[in-house]
């Protein structure tokens, strides 16, 4: 049945919606350690240099489809579902705190 991955997608939209208008501040106290052995654990460079070619690093585009804090960690939540990661509400925060910093960079 098709319903289940649009019932999936819409309760993680609606979750991250909560955080649409929130800045940089929602990463507060994130663990970046965490975050950044998260993204190699689980290859994201890799799968995004799959779906973008060279390193991966194109898919960052500041600015480009979402252009705040809270739709960035929504994104991050969006690939553990899809993913099947099984992040814990924290890590996704500490995942997408590293990418803040490192190529976003919300306030």
């Amino acid at each position: 049945m098709k319903l289940a991955p649009i019932g999936t997608a819409l309760s993680t939209l609606a979750f991250s919606g909560a955080v649409f208008a929130q800045g940089a501040d929602i990463f507060k106290g994130a663990d970046l350690a965490l975050g950044e052995k998260l993204i190699a654990e689980h290859k994201c460079a890799q799968c995004h240099a799959s779906k973008v070619g060279g390193d991966g690093g194109a898919i960052y585009k500041p600015g480009g489809r979402f252009n705040n804090a809270g739709l960035l960690r929504g994104m991050v939540e969006m690939c553990n579902t899809r993913m099947n990661l099984g992040l814990f509400p924290e890590e996704v925060t500490a995942v997408a705190a590293v990418l803040n910093r490192d190529h976003y960079k919300f306030k």
